[in-house]
């Protein structure tokens, strides 16, 4: 994603300081972010699911494509530089080549998602339990219309299924 850094003109450059949070989940911004220097980490409540240290990392790309509040917490674990648009849904529009990178970068999120699950059915195929299900999943994810999601766990089960 360096790629993105060269469009990065235009926003406004941040210090951001190590614990500082970024991005809220829950919050509305409209904001898009590409990290410029340090390091930063993903959270899904309080688990930290992913840390980002690429320079043109884009953060908050989802919340402003789908028009939804922020799907996880970025906090910076060290100082950090971070370069924010304000207005991303307009910035997108002017910037083909910005929207083409980041719809790359979701595509290959999306692939690696389907892959390690198309591993996991293969895996569990026939062992009745509810990673069996995996398939069904796969095929649920095709074919259910755009709506808004709230991913649960095996305790709370999705009731379009």
């Amino acid at each position: 994603m360096r790629a993105v850094l060269d469009y990065c003109s235009g926003g406004t450059e941040r210090q951001v300081e190590a614990g500082s949070v970024v991005v809220t989940e829950g919050g509305t911004t409209g904001h898009l972010y590409v990290l410029m220097q340090g390091k930063l980490e993903v959270l899904k409540g309080d688990m930290v699911v992913a840390t980002v240290t690429e320079p043109g990392a884009v953060l908050g790309e989802m919340s402003v494509l789908l028009g939804q509040p922020h799907t996880a917490t970025v906090r910076a674990c060290t100082d950090a530089v971070i370069y924010e648009f304000e207005d991303a849904a307009s910035f997108l529009k002017q910037e083909p080549g910005v929207a083409l990178l980041i719809a790359k970068m979701l595509a290959q999120r999306l692939n690696v998602a389907n892959t390690y699950l198309a591993d996991l059915k293969r895996q569990y195929a026939g062992h009745g339990t509810h990673l069996a299900m995996v398939g069904e999943v796969l095929q649920s994810m095709i074919n259910l219309p755009p709506v808004e999601v709230s991913p649960g766990s095996d305790l709370q089960s999705d009731p379009r299924m």
